[in-house]
């Protein structure tokens, strides 16, 4: 997989960096999991939130997921910890999957490590955006 630029929202990159932070202390999560989310966010682009590109996966997008391997269609909520659902869809940012999608683009590949081993995900489409949708509800 060829690194991209990842694109993060201003306010997202501020409430991750707090999450981080704060699971740090509370060492009650996996710590790589914690390192691989922090490595994301500090080769990502940082941007205002209406400059985001609205084909990219931000907090509370929707998106469809596609494992390469399985060819198993997933539909997902990119989620903040305490929000996630595995039941209702919602994905926890913190989860091997929900860190490998932040801040991708509709159509990317992404390779990433998981409980079962290393997968390979197609996002099939970005079926919801905040950022983008705010923007359409402005005009």
């Amino acid at each position: 997989m060829t690194k991209r630029t990842l694109y993060i929202s201003e306010m997202d990159r501020h409430k991750l960096e707090e999450l981080v932070n704060v699971a740090h202390l509370s060492h009650d999560r996996d710590q790589g999991d914690l390192k691989s989310l922090q490595n994301e966010l500090q080769r990502a682009l940082v941007v205002e939130p209406e400059q985001v590109p609205p084909n990219v996966v931000t907090l509370h997008s929707r998106v469809r997921l596609r494992e390469v391997k399985t060819q198993t269609v997933m539909e997902v909520t990119l989620v903040m910890p305490s929000e996630a659902n595995v039941d209702a869809g919602k994905l926890s940012v913190l989860s091997p999957v929900g860190t490998a999608i932040l801040g991708y683009a509709e159509g990317d590949t992404i390779e990433w490590m998981v409980p079962a081993g290393h997968r390979r995900f197609v996002i099939e489409k970005l079926l919801y955006q905040p950022e983008a949708s705010s923007r359409s509800s402005r005009k």
